[in-house]
């Protein structure tokens, strides 16, 4: 039976949906327990749901059944325990206990870019999909929820084809995911909407009934949460436009920071004079470092080459400005590092030896360990090949970020990052930074210079405190 598009009401499917398993409520599984899948699963189990998380990574799947979570992301510890005792929760790298297991199946392992190429590598979910395929016995709805080129599920459709029965009662639909890193516990459990796109009437029914405890939930709390149902395409595409909208929309303000440096404007101030706007609103219009992650960056790029295979490659041709624009930030915080420090800048870039810069900050953003295309980061390893001697201070990231950038001196604290430096960047906004002491830190270090690469800090406090402050697109 074919359904109706679009349909934008959380409401019951026609006819009661009964699960495969004969269990109550659907049985989920979550494919991949990096950040997307882990913290899906040890949600839905909080929701209720019987809950069981897949990955090839034996130790991973080891921590996480020890209680252990391998990311970090505020609340999701408590919830994993509490879950795990709960007895509704647990995680497993036997692929035919998954099949046995569960009645929707959700695939959350990653799709990077492509080592050679813009596009998204899909190797991830293929093998995913393959292996599933081949172990199921009864009916299932397989789940797409990684961030995919459109057209993956349709793919999807004739893999699963390929490796089940025609007669067995295997489906496919596809719901993506709107996490935020940092806010994700808030995200599962509450969203702001549930995108759903299916072919049948069942499998309708079986996702309204994978996502009850979100709406019951809702329900208790006085909110609503819309659920848009509509085809594949359309579903695979709301999350690279919606990626894409929002990382035109910082690169935007980012540009005219460009401007305000040339002209002798301030970007905040124009930032918050165009928010008023409700036509434009103030959200992600903060002019900084840029953006970074294991999203925006190779989500757009993937979304150009798909679209250039679909032959519709000029629409998104401003994507490629977008990304031009967001990469050249980082180069522009190590411009300011050598005019903060009176240092000339030849045809390879300016010559910062001799000189040690106490960086703060290395994660794309705060309130998350993720060091992925991290904008921080790659600003200090710039730094660093420009002869500086740079020491790292992040309240999370530092494991990961010693792996990806050994060559980095990485500090316990920031008063030991910023002690005897000529010079502080402050290149992820988090608290800690915000909030710290500009006459303590005036204290420790060699220079009172600081760059600003977040526009977080207050202007005012730091050149009161003796600082020479330099900010993105401010005077």
């Amino acid at each position: 039976m074919t359904i109706p598009y679009p349909n934008t009401q959380p409401v019951p499917p026609i006819g009661a949906v009964t699960p495969p398993s004969g269990a109550p409520r659907p049985r989920v599984t979550f494919l991949g327990t990096g950040y997307l899948g882990a913290t899906y699963a040890i949600c839905y189990a909080e929701l209720g749901y019987e809950v069981l998380g897949f990955d090839v990574d034996a130790d991973k799947i080891a921590m996480l059944n020890a209680g252990e979570v391998p990311i970090h992301e505020p609340g999701l510890d408590e919830l994993l325990k509490r879950n795990l005792a709960a007895g509704r929760l647990r995680f497993s790298t036997d692929m035919a206990e998954v099949a046995e297991f569960g009645d929707v199946h959700f695939i959350c392992v990653g799709t990077p870019q492509q080592a050679d190429a813009l596009g998204a590598n899909l190797s991830y979910v293929e093998a995913a999909v393959t292996s599933l395929a081949q172990q199921l016995t009864r009916p299932a709805l397989i789940v797409g929820k990684s961030t995919v080129p459109v057209g993956t599920a349709e793919w999807v459709e004739q893999l699963v084809s390929k490796h089940t029965p025609a007669d067995l009662g295997i489906e496919v639909a596809w719901s993506p995911e709107f996490l935020q890193e940092g806010f994700a516990v808030d995200d599962v459990l509450r969203p702001n909407r549930i995108v759903v796109g299916v072919k049948s009437e069942w499998a309708n029914g079986m996702l309204y009934a994978a996502h009850k405890g979100v709406f019951d939930l809702a329900a208790t709390e006085d909110r609503e949460v819309p659920m848009v149902v509509t085809d594949f395409a359309t579903a695979e595409l709301v999350k690279v436009a919606a990626n894409a909208f929002l990382a035109t929309k910082i690169s935007f303000i980012n540009a005219m920071a460009e401007v305000c440096e040339a002209a002798g404007g301030d970007v905040t101030h124009l930032a918050r004079a165009i928010g008023f706007d409700p036509r434009i609103g103030n959200r992600f219009l903060q002019a900084g470092l840029g953006f970074g992650g294991a999203c925006l960056p190779k989500d757009i790029r993937a979304f150009q080459a798909r679209a250039q295979e679909l032959g519709a490659g000029e629409a998104l041709r401003f994507l490629h400005e977008v990304d031009l624009i967001n990469l050249r930030r980082r180069t522009r915080v190590v411009q300011l590092a050598a005019d903060l420090l009176d240092r000339r800048t030849g045809p390879a870039g300016p010559d910062l030896s001799g000189v040690r810069i106490g960086v703060l900050g290395a994660t794309f953003k705060p309130n998350t360990d993720d060091v992925r295309d991290a904008p921080a980061l790659a600003v200090a390893t710039l730094l660093h090949k420009a002869g500086a001697d740079v020491h790292v201070y992040d309240p999370a990231g530092m494991e990961r970020a010693r792996a990806v950038a050994p060559e980095l001196t990485y500090e316990p604290g920031i008063n030991e990052a910023v002690a005897g430096a000529d010079l502080v960047c402050v290149l992820t906004e988090w608290a800690d930074f915000r909030n710290a002491d500009p006459v303590a830190l005036g204290a420790l270090v060699a220079g009172r210079r600081v760059v600003d690469g977040r526009n977080c800090l207050d202007s005012t406090l730091w050149t009161q405190a003796g600082w020479e402050y330099r900010g993105m697109g401010r005077p």
